[in-house]
């Protein structure tokens, strides 16, 4: 059963990749929605097994490589970590193919995009499931190539092929660091499979290397590269660029790859390597800074974009800031709580954006929408849940995982700890403005489409509505029903066994009472604040952009990282590219090489050319001049 969850999803591919046309549209559909369903189900009863039996398993598929030292297998590890990791994956993926039926009704390539779909949900359940490096960087890459395939999918716009390639830039940057991080594994401990490396780590602590002229202890250094692939999958500052461009994919791909799969590949690298971070306080601290910083930022560019797709993702980017500064405290287990939760209110919110963008006919400005939340009652009530769970509402499964990340942070007592904290509780706040800021522009106030008359927009069809469904589920129950056995007594209870690391067990204390409400307070606050801003007095609102208007263009402007790099990398290697074409390819190398030589010869044909004359003299003057030449020649020798 185990084996059939990875391969599941890889026969869909396969079938409805090579045999589509074949089988047909509709058929490929249900295939592959039927086959990666399977899956999930299979994955759920995984779970079920590890929670009431502590279930694990190593089992090894193949050897793959055999070569002095290095012994790596095709594997599939289930231990509590992986089990969760596969529920997420699979419930979510089998969710979105069964919504892409509805929503990819009028594209003319479903097959393709189904096949990319359980693609991408195989090379993850890879990541997941390894039990080694060499594995996991297969998935982390595997993932990658599919989310190029599936941002690009609408090959034909401009703007969408350039999203892919940003997309595959950025993560290759990342990547690298990744790459240095296992091969410098294999350098010190001749091995990359987790537990030989886990149980080596020990014998490192006080090696210290030098790296670009700094030195730095062995352990640090192994945790740094690690996470800087960490930073480009999961789209942390710096690196998180690729990620809002994305949305130029199908809505599918967004809520399946930006919302619960591959951008949390990272948070669930380091949570998987907790044995190694634990010993590392220094990649510790840049993890927790690295996370609030993100969280923080996102969170205040989300106040202003006005494409309804980028709300989210910027939405997505500032969850998982959430995330690593829970790593970075060491609540590993906290961090894959809220991974957890988020995959279900976020996936249902990307999705329930798609049924409005489908419901007014491609069009994504929410300054473009509103009055419709009678028009589109399902999609309205559903989307109000999953804004309900992301702003951390009470009792909800935000307000469960997001605000233990908060209190874990508090009680962690060092003074990254409490930054983290205070910037978790901010960006709390800002979060619950700018979704509401979402729901109010684009289902109450005026109809405000001059294209599209409001009687023209229309409730989805139910195979759209039915996924929906399912994850509101999930967005209310998963974070009350799962809390106990994720967190537990400091999270260290049976459940994770030894799939994540403590060195220093979690607090078992709570923070002050007035900490624990103060995030509630302030998340149930802001939706009369959003409201009053955006729906009850818009000239406020105009007049606060006008007083602030370099603020306002700083954050539509994303704090001008983009531009930032335009300069400092894009124009520099344009120039750099040009230089080495015109300079070195067309006059160096093409010069002095096939265009060169080419031209001499041609040159010298001309001439020769001109001996071809048909005169007798001429050429008995040419055969004197060669025998004399001879002649020389074997007299001076």
């Amino acid at each position: 059963m185990e084996i059939l969850i990875l391969a599941l999803p890889l026969i869909a591919s396969i079938i409805s990749g090579f045999f589509g046309r074949l089988i047909g549209d509709r058929n490929s559909e249900i295939f592959t929605s039927l086959l990666v369903s399977i899956s999930a189900i299979f994955s759920a009863f995984i779970l079920y097994e590890v929670i009431i039996n502590q279930y694990q398993e190593n089992i090894v598929i193949a050897t793959w490589i055999n070569s002095g030292s290095l012994n790596v297998n095709w594997s599939m590890k289930i231990d509590s970590l992986s089990a969760v990791m596969l529920v997420v994956v699979t419930s979510v993926s089998s969710l979105v193919h069964i919504y892409s039926i509805g929503y990819m009704s009028h594209d003319p390539h479903k097959p393709r995009f189904m096949a990319y779909l359980s693609l991408f949900t195989f090379a993850m359940l890879m990541l997941v499931t390894s039990d080694n490096f060499i594995q996991l960087f297969f998935g982390w890459e595997g993932v990658g190539l599919c989310s190029y395939f599936l941002i690009g999918f609408w090959f034909k716009k401009d703007t969408a092929n350039s999203a892919a390639i940003k997309a595959f830039i950025v993560n290759r940057v990342g990547d690298f660091g990744f790459a240095l991080g296992i091969f410098l594994i294999f350098y010190l401990f001749g091995t990359v499979n987790y537990s030989e490396v886990f149980d080596k780590i020990p014998t490192i602590l006080e090696k210290d290397l030098i790296f670009l002229g700094i030195k730095i202890g062995a352990i640090d250094l192994i945790c740094l590269l690690l996470f800087i692939g960490a930073m480009g999958k999961s789209a942390q500052i710096f690196l998180h660029t690729w990620l809002p461009d994305a949305m130029e994919g199908p809505t599918p791909v967004s809520a399946l790859i930006h919302a619960a799969t591959m951008v949390t590949a990272g948070v669930f690298l380091v949570v998987r390597c907790s044995p190694i971070y634990e010993y590392s306080e220094l990649a510790l601290n840049i993890i927790t800074i690295v996370g609030m910083s993100t969280a923080f930022f996102a969170a205040t560019v989300a106040l202003v974009q006005t494409d309804i797709k980028k709300i989210i993702a910027y939405s997505t980017c500032s969850q998982l800031g959430y995330m690593f500064f829970a790593t970075g405290v060491g609540a590993y287990n906290v961090a894959m709580f809220h991974l957890f939760t988020h995959a279900f209110f976020k996936a249902l919110l990307f999705l329930g954006s798609g049924s409005v963008i489908h419901a007014f006919k491609d069009e994504q400005d929410i300054n473009k929408m509103g009055g419709v939340w009678k028009k589109l009652p399902y999609t309205y009530t559903l989307m109000i849940i999953g804004t309900l769970a992301l702003t951390g509402f009470p009792f909800l499964s935000g307000f469960y995982s997001k605000d233990a990340i908060i209190e874990f942070a508090y009680l962690r007592g060092n003074t990254v700890g409490y930054y983290a904290a205070g910037i978790g509780v901010l960006t709390a706040f800002l979060t619950s403005i700018y979704s509401w800021r979402l729901i109010f522009k684009t289902f109450h106030g005026n109809y405000n489409n001059k294209e599209i008359n409001i009687e023209e927009t229309h409730e989805s069809p139910l195979v759209m509505l039915i996924p929906l469904i399912f994850l509101s589920v999930g967005a209310i129950f998963a974070g009350f029903t799962f809390k106990e056995i994720f967190i537990g007594h400091g999270g260290t209870n049976y459940f994770w066994q030894d799939s994540i690391f403590f060195l220093k067990p979690l607090s078992t204390e709570h923070p002050p009472i007035w900490f624990l409400f103060l995030t509630p307070t302030l998340v149930i606050l802001s939706i009369p604040v959003a409201y009053y801003l955006f729906l009850k007095n818009k000239d406020l609102t105009d007049r606060i952009v006008k007083v602030n208007k370099p603020l306002h263009e700083f954050l539509k402007n994303k704090w001008y990282f983009d531009e930032l790099y335009d300069e400092i990398f894009v124009k520099p290697s344009k120039k750099f590219g040009l230089f080495l074409w015109k300079f070195f390819d067309l006059k160096v190398i093409d010069g002095l090489g096939p265009d060169g030589i080419s031209s001499i010869i041609k040159k010298f044909s001309i001439k020769a050319n001109k001996f071809q004359s048909g005169f007798i003299y001429q050429y008995a003057f040419v055969m004197l001049l060669g025998f004399s030449a001879l002649l020389t020649f074997l007299i001076v020798k």
